[in-house]
């Protein structure tokens, strides 16, 4: 019995020590990993530079030319000569389109005969006048014979009577056929400005271009109908634009239109034309805004008018292709709204935010500790204190981040000018974007890396 017990004790003193031993090298591993503390942020790093900044602002819109005229026509018919095509160069003064005369020849026709037959019935009215002034000259004569006679008691009352009545129908007629005279001539010149108007109308028939241009838009072809300008807007029959003086007519949202004025330069990329850029200034910005879409996704955007420079697309100019752009053509530019020169600047991504209050940590034997940052959130909830959001950026300090608050200035699509907190050659932690926005703390261990070898261990 003796030799059974022995082997049986011995194997639980050996597995005693096993588990002993095992529990003594778990609380080792735990206590290193403890006093270790946690592994440091891999991050990457620029430093603070002089750089000169221009500060733009972006916009898209369409390319159209400066001037454009829409033709229409001031009456109505059908087209029955087309002379001109789309794209075609036409001088000032050359026919454009003709539109069936034969209404308006007609109604010229008549008001001209009307004219004529105006102008005879003043005649009559004239010579009827010259006939009565005879009358009246004769019966003038004769009422003065007659009352020499009557105040020699020659005549009788009746007499004298009859002989006055005569003189003053024979004046009364006169003075009627004068202002008869006078109606006439008043209806002929009426007549004669109706004769006028049908003559302009007739000439309307005949379209002739007001200016030097190109045909940037043909509407209407040979046989249709046309709508004439009578007090509404008439049809639409063609349009005349100077394509030597072309600009872009982008969209500007309301809060980057005050940063914009007249002359600020611009650099246009058109969508037909990759790679190259063209120069440009602002000749036009909107006071009143163009409003689109309703109620919460209304949007409110500015129009603002951008001259193309000529010299900086004459390269592009041809005899095949005198005006390289087309109405219409898509285009994004950069109005430059700001510059700045020789100036502290960091790439964009460095700048964040953080509340003034719960960036602070205490100094003691553990910083990161994550009940420490706990602790304090709670009691801040419980103080209920408004935290003040600031911008800052994070400073590799050996190997350590630290806060600092900074104020900014200009900034360009890379880089953002820092006014005060950073001087040149100091090394700003620049990413990843999600440790500068959120995990970074004041005093966080940090590892730097470089950007091909952080995003590769990512992968």
């Amino acid at each position: 019995m003796r030799n059974l017990r022995e082997p049986n004790q011995k194997s639980m003193k050996k597995l005693y020590w096993i588990i002993g031993i095992c529990i003594a090298l778990l609380f080792v591993v735990i206590m290193l990993k403890f006093f270790k503390g946690e592994e440091p942020t891999e991050v990457t790093t620029d430093k603070a530079a002089l750089r000169n900044i221009i500060e733009s602002v972006s916009a898209n819109g369409k390319i159209q030319p400066e001037a454009e005229l829409k033709i229409t026509s001031d009456v109505s018919g059908e087209v029955v000569e087309m002379l001109v095509k789309e794209g075609e160069q036409v001088k000032k003064g050359q026919l454009l389109c003709r539109i069936k005369p034969d209404i308006y020849e007609s109604a010229f026709e008549r008001v001209n005969a009307t004219v004529n037959s105006s102008k005879a019935n003043l005649k009559t009215a004239v010579a009827q006048l010259a006939q009565a002034q005879a009358n009246l000259s004769n019966a003038e004569a004769a009422h003065a014979r007659n009352k020499k006679l009557f105040d020699q008691n020659v005549i009788s009352q009746q007499e004298f009577d009859a002989s006055k009545a005569s003189f003053e129908a024979a004046k009364a007629n006169v003075e009627g056929l004068m202002e008869s005279i006078k109606a006439s001539d008043y209806n002929v010149k009426s007549v004669e400005a109706s004769l006028k108007e049908a003559n302009s109308n007739l000439d309307k028939t005949y379209i002739y271009a007001p200016v030097d241009g190109t045909v940037s838009k043909l509407n209407v072809e040979k046989g249709e109908r046309v709508v004439g300008v009578q007090g509404l807007q008439g049809t639409e029959i063609l349009r005349l634009a100077n394509l030597n003086e072309m600009e872009a007519s982008v969209e500007v949202n309301e809060n980057d239109i005050i940063r914009i004025h007249k002359n600020d330069t611009a650099i246009i990329e058109v969508d037909a034309y990759i790679g190259k850029k063209f120069r440009g200034i602002v000749t036009e910005v909107a006071n009143s805004a163009n409003t689109t879409g309703i109620s919460v996704d209304q949007v409110t955007n500015f129009v603002v008018k951008i001259r193309v420079l000529r010299e900086s697309y004459l390269d592009l100019v041809t005899d095949i292709n005198p005006a390289p752009f087309r109405p219409g053509m898509s285009a994004s530019v950069e109005i430059q709204t700001m510059r700045a020169a020789n100036i502290i600047t960091i790439p964009i991504p460095c700048v964040t935010t953080r509340s003034s209050d719960t960036t602070k940590t205490k100094q003691n034997d553990f910083n990161d500790d994550e009940s420490v940052v706990v602790k304090d959130e709670k009691q801040e909830k419980l103080n209920n204190k408004k935290e003040e959001i600031k911008e800052c950026v994070f400073v590799n300090d050996n190997g350590v981040a630290k806060i600092v608050y900074v104020t900014t200035g200009v900034q360009d699509n890379d880089f953002i000018e820092i006014k005060s907190g950073v001087k040149v050659g100091d090394e700003i932690i620049s990413g990843p974007y999600g440790a500068v926005s959120k995990i970074l703390k004041n005093g966080k261990k940090v590892k730097v890396v470089d950007k091909d070898q952080l995003f590769s261990d990512k992968k």
